[in-house]
Order: structure tokens, then sequence, then C-alpha cells
């Protein structure tokens, strides 16, 4: 496991019937089901191994405007809103706070790309702060260098990954909705030419809307339905080390490496964008399509070797509802984390803050990320599948949105004015041309 990570009770039974039945327990599915349950809807969330358990947890905890791609801004910005208030509504702790975030680099076309995002963002209302060469090493005292440039998002804040999650599906039950851990949605049933259930390995739940929340599992479970949803799962890197004395800021990145403080004073550390892409039969399924990324982020995405395989989230097979599938043999995805990453991770660490030479490395991990050919999710309904929407491909993105984006789904199946306009994310676009816009991030 990524770090220690709440236990969430299971309910005791699983419903004959609910409203609405979400498949996958991490952060945009209890999230969505949380909306739900407060409209007075009856929710049911099934997970097939623990809630939040898989990148959910596995992430740097990041909720940020800044240097969003401008489709997912709206997201963004209301999520911070929406964090905040689910915390006082709910009296539940995701650890969330506005500590802003701080970005350092002496790349002038880095900070040029910069300064030309926050000329936009400010047409949305959106606070960034560009830093000259002093006011970055200032901020950056603890780097010990000096710096040509930087952004302070004072509005920008963590989350605790360890606790998010949890938090939420707590809450849901609060209002009634259950959850169900350990139980691996199979497949759905139809009639009338809609869902009529989801069936489950515990038996099926009788519906006529479900939310496909299943991050890396996503785009296997739609084969099962005769739908293509092209993803690819990059497996991340991730280094946790102790707390030293010297406070630090509380999230900081620069072209090398982004060092994050978690509310127990432990540091993690990633570098951004990087990662190995374990080949599949998926991969290669859906390769075309992603040539546009993998041809701008060739620096940092490597060849991987045969840990997707071994999960098997990225099967192309086709299972039976009546036995057991990929996802009850693999409860919870824990990759193995690439060695040679861990150490570079962790000298591009100890090489910007030398204080961090001190602190020694508690554990690390790995997750797999599922991303879309254009780096920005999938929200909708399936026109295949009357009944199934679809909420995956978050593309390392969907922590620090998945409260903007479970509200958003929410109000789709309810019916209800959308919270901002959900076009950019409609599932349709994967049918057209790979080479569109690539998501900056």
């Amino acid at each position: 496991m990524s770090q220690p990570l709440r236990l969430v009770e299971t309910s005791p039974n699983l419903p004959a019937r609910a409203d609405v039945v979400v498949i996958g327990g991490g952060i945009i599915g209890v999230f969505t089901a949380y909306y739900l349950a407060q409209r007075g809807l009856s929710v049911a969330v099934v997970e097939k191994g623990r809630i939040g358990a898989e990148q959910s947890s596995r992430n740097w905890g990041w909720c940020r405007q800044q240097n969003r791609d401008a489709r997912e801004l709206p997201m963004s910005t209301r999520s911070l809103e929406l964090w905040d208030q689910f915390a006082a509504d709910s009296g539940e702790d995701t650890g969330f706070k506005r500590c802003g975030l701080l970005y350092l680099s002496n790349d002038e076309a880095q900070i040029a790309g910069w300064a030309k995002w926050r000329e936009f963002a400010t047409t949305v209302g959106v606070t960034t702060h560009m830093l000259s060469g002093r006011e970055a090493s200032e901020r950056g005292q603890a780097t010990g260098r000096a710096w040509k440039g930087g952004v302070f998002s004072p509005s920008d804040g963590t989350a605790d990954p360890a606790k998010a999650a949890p938090a939420v599906a707590a809450a849901l039950m609060k209002l009634g909705g259950t959850v169900h851990q350990n139980c691996a949605a199979r497949g759905i049933e139809m009639e009338g030419g809609r869902l009529s259930g989801v069936v489950t390995e515990a038996g099926t739940i009788k519906t006529r809307t479900a939310v496909l929340a299943g991050g890396a599992w996503a785009s296997s479970f739609c084969n099962q339905l005769g739908v293509q949803f092209p993803v690819a799962t990059i497996r991340q890197s991730i280094v946790r080390l102790a707390p030293v004395e010297q406070q630090l800021p509380a999230a900081l990145t620069s072209p090398r490496v982004a060092i994050t403080r978690r509310p127990d004073g432990h540091y993690v550390l990633a570098i951004s964008g990087r990662g190995r892409a374990d080949p599949t039969a998926q991969l290669v399924r859906f390769a075309p399509q992603f040539l546009p990324m993998f041809a701008k982020r060739w620096r940092n995405v490597f060849p991987g070797g045969l840990e997707g395989i071994r999960w098997g989230h990225e099967t192309r097979a086709r299972w039976k509802l009546d036995a057991p599938t990929p996802m009850e043999r693999a409860r919870i995805l824990d990759p193995t984390p690439d060695p040679a990453g861990v150490r570079e991770i962790h000298r591009r660490a100890v090489d910007l803050l030398p204080v961090l030479r001190e602190a020694r490395i508690v554990n690390t991990w790995a997750g797999y990320i599922d991303s879309t050919p254009d780096g920005v999710p999938g929200i909708g309904e399936l026109p295949q599948v009357p009944g199934f929407i679809l909420a995956a491909g978050f593309s390392g993105h969907g922590f620090g949105i998945g409260p903007g984006a479970g509200h958003l789904i929410a109000d789709l199946v309810s019916g209800a004015k959308p919270i901002f306009d959900p076009a950019p994310f409609s599932p349709a676009r994967f049918r057209g041309s790979a080479w569109g816009k690539v998501a900056d991030f």
C-alpha cells in the first residue's frame, strides 16, 4: 500500500435495488455518490478492493487551478470551493487546505509559458502571482539557490490522499448510501434497450443508471460492453520521506522534481509526467491515438515491463458474468515502483532541497494513471448503452478535481443544471482524430 489508508466499514447488505450504482470507490466515484445521495437518491458504491486504495491514495494530493488545461479550469475552480464546502457540510476531514502552490524555474521559455497562462487565467477570475527572480528566490530560499522566476497560486492547495476518499465514503453512508468493498462489478444487464442492473460478484443490483468510475480498469470494462474507450495507463513512482526539522514549502515544484508536505509532516516526491508505459494488448490497440501524447512527452514516458500484463487491468479478453474476473484476481493495483525512477526522484529532490538528505526514505510506491489521448477525462452517457455514464480517464488530474467531477456527474444523472459545461468532456470526442489538442500539465 502507498501509505496508511483510513479504513471504511463495508455496508452489511447488498441492496436489491438502487436509483444509481457507482462502479469504483476512488475519489471520483465516492464524490459522485455523495452528491447523488445529497439529492435524495438511493445510491450504492461497489468497489472490487478498498475505498481509495488505488490511484486516489497514490497521487501528490494537489488541488490546483494553476496551469490547468482550459477545458478543466472551470471544474478545478469549482472543486476548490467544494473541498471547503464538503468539510463544512459533512464534518469529515479530507486534509484539504489552501496552502498555495509554488512553482520555480530557471527556464525562460517555461516562465514565459506560465505568464501566458496567467493572462488567460485573469480573464476567468483565477489569481496567480508571477514571481520575479528576486521574489522566486525569496520564496524558494530553502533551495539555497537563485531562480529566474516562478509562480505562486495562493488559493490552490492540497488534500490528504490517505484520508480523502474514505472521508467522502463515510459522509455518503451518513446520508444513507451504501458502500460495498471487495465486491467487483462484473458487468451489466439490459432490458428494453436500456441498462437494468449491475452484476457484481455478490449478486445483481437492479438499477436504471450506473456510473463507471473505474480508473485504470475502465477501458477493459467498457470493452465488455463492446465500447472502445482509448486509455493508456502510465505507471508512476512516488517516494515518501520522513519529516525534517526545517519547515519547507508545503507544495513546491521545479522542472526537475515536485515535493509535497503531508499533514503528518512526511514529504512526498515525484517527477511530473515521468512514468513507464507497460506494454499490453490494450496499449498496442490504442497506440495510434496516443502517438501525439507520447511524441510530446517522450523525455519522461519510458517503455515499461510486464507489470501491466501481470495485473490484468488492460486485458482485451472478454470475461463471464458468472465467474471470477481479472478485477477479483487483482483487488488492488499495487505495481512495483521503478527502481531507476525512485533513485532519480530522490537524487533530484536532495539536489533541490539539500536538507532532505537528512530524511530517511520511509517507503516508495507506484500507481497506474489512466490517461486519455488528449489528457482530459471522458464524462457522459454512452449512447451505445443508455443509462451507463462514463467517468474515467482523468489523466493524473482526478484527485484535485474530484469534487467538481462528482458534482457534474450527479447533475447529469439527476437532470439538474450542470455546475459547468460538460461538453468538453463528452466521450464522443474519442471517435475523432488523435491529433487534437493535448493537455498541458
